[in-house]
């Protein structure tokens, strides 16, 4: 299939189809197990290439998939014979410290935002894989360290730039189209391609109290509880989450990890430090003072481009001892 001419005049991104030197490695997404092939791939530089691509679709009737960090382990962001707008050459990150807001295009990665706001001491709540991108996550809920005190990510959103199936432009905010705006927040990219959000920032950092303890496997049942219970009456500068897992040095070691983050006092961290490390035997210790934008980079390494993904997940209204046991037993 032949592009149109006029769309790849005027495009000042690229404009790739099979074939094309860099066409496998930009269809690939971080989920190894999905691998599809779309007709053509819009690597878009600014909201008039979006535009383009999204009338471009309308013309041809290519589905569409939007890219941004491509991330969705269901695989979104591609889809076979169609048209996937690429956002991720959209880097573009400003930060308005006196207004405490932050605006981010839709190409940018958690880690790419968090080392622009941290440089003046602030943050927003988002990610936990320093990878993964900002559009997708925030339009998806956005859970992440400061979700205890600030809300998900989406609950930091100010107003998105969006492109419409039409190919119009608007701006989506609680006082412009907020209907809009409320289906995005939560309702993924059903509703067009969003080119930047307007984030909400708090100041965190640069130092937080954060890392990883793990205990042996044998022990979970009792580090699941404490968890638990320190979970429960837990501030809000607090965000905990537990693991069972295996031990990062390639044993295949079945363990259970604590990972957390504190905002607070040092003071208050340093106990809550005490009370993680009671909950068992601890056989790796790297909780403690610790960079925002390292902490967010932590867990990369256990989730690595590429590697096959398959999830299911569930919701509880507590972690009871019922299902503490459940889960053990499903691990062993």
């Amino acid at each position: 299939m032949e592009v149109q001419t006029e769309l790849a005049r005027n495009f000042l991104g690229s404009i790739l189809q099979p074939g094309a030197p860099t066409f496998d490695e930009v269809r690939r997404i971080h989920n190894g197990l999905v691998d599809r092939r779309p007709a053509v791939i819009a690597r878009c530089r600014g909201i008039a290439d979006i535009v383009d691509a999204v009338l471009y679709a309308q013309a041809t009737g290519l589905e569409i998939c939007v890219r941004g960090g491509g991330h969705n382990v269901a695989g979104r962001a591609v889809v076979d014979n169609g048209l996937m707008i690429d956002l991720s050459l959209m880097k573009g990150v400003h930060v308005n410290a006196a207004a405490r807001t932050a605006i981010v295009e839709g190409g940018v990665t958690w880690r790419e935002l968090n080392r622009e706001t941290q440089l003046h001491g602030l943050a927003t709540t988002g990610g936990v894989i320093g990878s993964t991108g900002v559009a997708g996550l925030t339009l998806g809920g956005g859970l992440g360290w400061l979700m205890p005190k600030y809300g998900m990510a989406l609950d930091n959103l100010i107003s998105v730039d969006l492109v419409l199936a039409d190919g119009s432009v608007v701006k989506a905010s609680a006082d412009a189209n907020p209907d809009l705006f409320w289906a995005l927040r939560g309702g993924g990219g059903n509703f067009g391609v969003a080119a930047s959000f307007e984030f909400r920032l708090h100041s965190v950092g640069p130092v937080v109290f954060g890392g990883i303890v793990a205990f042996p496997f044998h022990e979970a049942r009792q580090v699941l509880r404490g968890f638990r219970d320190l979970a429960e009456n837990a501030s809000d500068d607090l965000m905990l989450v537990a693991g069972l897992t295996t031990a990062p040095d390639g044993s295949g070691t079945p363990i259970v990890a604590i990972v957390s983050c504190h905002i607070g006092s040092p003071e208050d961290a340093e106990i809550v430090g005490r009370q993680i490390r009671s909950f068992g035997t601890v056989a790796v210790d790297a909780l403690g003072p610790i960079p925002y934008v390292d902490l967010n980079g932590m867990l990369d390494a256990g989730f690595p481009s590429g590697a096959f993904n398959y999830w299911k997940s569930t919701f509880l209204p507590r972690l009871d001892d019922d299902a503490v046991e459940a889960l053990v037993i499903a691990y062993e």
